[in-house]
């Protein structure tokens, strides 16, 4: 924490973010693509039957890994693996970044996957993997390019006042 302002979280080194999204990103991909093998099956398919779809099951474990990355940072399996792992085989980060956009790109994406999962157990054609794919490619572009959709939104959220983040922007 900074000596000028109390409220703002430590920051954090902008490559454990950017290791978690290309984790992510495989795991988007693996249920979208499952999600597009059952998107044929019958309209008539019941709620249970749904929710035993592959592509549901995978989405939903990202889901839930979207809901600890948010709920805690510190001990969700991507950054500990990338602080364990990863990150004492590198060299020390030339900055570090505020960790509040990533987490809100965090439940950005946990909003987009689970608005598909309920859409698709509603019966809802197509709703699971458009939802995956929207997911995957947001996960994606941080993943391989380092552009955070969700990050630039809550920076852009903050700047016009929609987000009051304690401690200032930067």
């Amino acid at each position: 924490m900074s000596s000028d302002s109390p409220s703002r979280p430590a920051p954090i080194d902008p490559r454990g973010p950017r290791f978690a999204a290309t984790v992510t990103s495989v795991l988007l991909l693996l249920g979208t693509f499952f999600a597009l093998l059952s998107a044929a099956s019958p309209l008539g398919a019941t709620a249970a039957a749904r929710a035993a779809d592959p592509g549901f099951i995978v989405l939903a474990i990202a889901a839930a890994l979207f809901v600890w990355g948010v709920a805690s940072p510190s001990t969700a399996p991507w950054g500990v693996l990338f602080r364990t792992l990863v990150r004492p085989r590198l060299a020390p980060p030339v900055d570090l970044e505020d960790p509040r956009p990533p987490r809100f790109a965090q439940l950005v994406g946990l909003v987009v996957v689970s608005t598909g999962l309920v859409l698709h157990l509603a019966g809802v054609p197509w709703a699971l993997p458009i939802a995956g794919g929207l997911a995957f490619a947001a996960a994606f572009l941080n993943a391989a390019f380092g552009v955070c959709l969700g990050c630039l939104l809550y920076l852009g959220l903050a700047r016009v006042g929609a987000l009051r983040p304690r401690g200032g922007l930067a």
